[in-house]
């Protein structure tokens, strides 16, 4: 109960999009136990995802990070289509007391970046 009421609050609250930090996403995924997060709907993720990527909703977001990520130290990259959702998501976990949490921003963007790297983590 606690969880959905700070997730209603989070929600309620006026979207200032947190700041997208590919450098630092992109870090973050070197790690082995790194957690890549696409907050899209289920019907954007089937369209394509990226790869090694966990399908969570950012509505949904804070009720089931726990059952991937259960040490707050576990570093969490987010994308969506924009960023938005993905700073809705980064919000929510910091919230929570997660601290190692990046948003890679969009979808396609991300994708042109990890492109050029190769290998997007080393868990995938």
């Amino acid at each position: 109960m606690r969880i959905l009421a700070l997730t209603l609050a989070i929600l309620s609250l006026p979207t200032l999009a947190a700041p997208i930090d590919d450098d630092a996403a992109l870090q973050a995924l070197q790690h082995p136990n790194a957690l890549l997060i696409d907050v899209r709907s289920a019907e954007e993720f089937a369209a394509g995802s990226l790869p090694g990527a966990t399908r969570i909703g950012h509505e949904d977001i804070a009720e089931q990070i726990a059952t991937l990520a259960p040490d707050k130290d576990t570093p969490i990259v987010l994308y969506c289509r924009s960023g938005r959702r993905s700073s809705i998501a980064q919000d929510a976990l910091q919230a929570l007391g997660y601290r190692n949490v990046s948003n890679a921003g969009g979808y396609e963007d991300f994708k042109l970046i990890l492109g050029d790297t190769q290998r997007p983590c080393s868990n995938c």
